[in-house]
């Protein structure tokens, strides 16, 4: 066989191979963005759930000293079953919607504990509210890195050339988490 021939033969047995290469690097780089996001979005999910636990028995103690306020622990409990159902479902603005609605409720729950000294002194009601804090910190710490990660992967389907090896995945772009514009208002709270 002359040189010709086997550089014939060979440059494109060589493009052929960089070429098969390439695209393996590139869909192994989409799963691994892809397992990112998921695995951030499975991180809230897990805080969320557990915020979900506790807030009936933060709503259960404050009940108890204020019953009257009956009005105030239904929209609580209906704003947490449309959350646990939207996150049950992964819907990410569904979430966010309901996540929303109890953020806007907690500051209400909080205004009537002031209305009992007896209940502000409660332990487990202290005891609650620390670790409620502590979880809504852990929840916004966990809503960035999603959102992040999710942003990493949605420029990635959306890059040349990688967009090519995401149209051949069946890549779909993720919902970044955002705040509804309830959460952004001011907090009004009148006596």
């Amino acid at each position: 066989m002359e040189p010709a021939e086997i550089a014939m033969i060979a440059i494109p047995a060589v493009l052929v191979l960089i070429g098969v290469i390439w695209f393996f690097s590139i869909w192994n780089r989409l799963v691994s963005l892809e397992e990112n996001a998921d695995q951030a979005w499975s991180n809230i999910d897990v805080l969320l759930n557990q915020r979900y636990d506790m807030i009936p028995n933060l709503v259960n103690i404050v009940k108890g000293y204020a019953d009257h306020e009956r009005e105030i622990f239904d929209q609580f409990a209906q704003a947490r079953n449309t959350a646990a159902g939207a996150l049950a479902q992964g819907d990410v603005k569904g979430v966010a919607a309901a996540e929303g609605m109890l953020a806007g409720m907690i500051p209400r729950i909080n205004m009537v504990a002031e209305q009992y000294p007896d209940l502000k002194a409660n332990q487990n009601f202290l005891g609650l509210q620390n670790q409620l804090v502590g979880l809504e910190n852990q929840i916004a710490d966990r809503r960035e890195f999603y959102n992040a990660a999710s942003t990493n992967f949605n420029k990635a389907i959306k890059m040349i050339p990688s967009n090519i090896v995401a149209g051949i995945k069946g890549c779909t772009e993720r919902q970044l988490w955002t705040v509804s514009a309830q959460v952004r208002e001011n907090v009004q709270i009148t006596f």
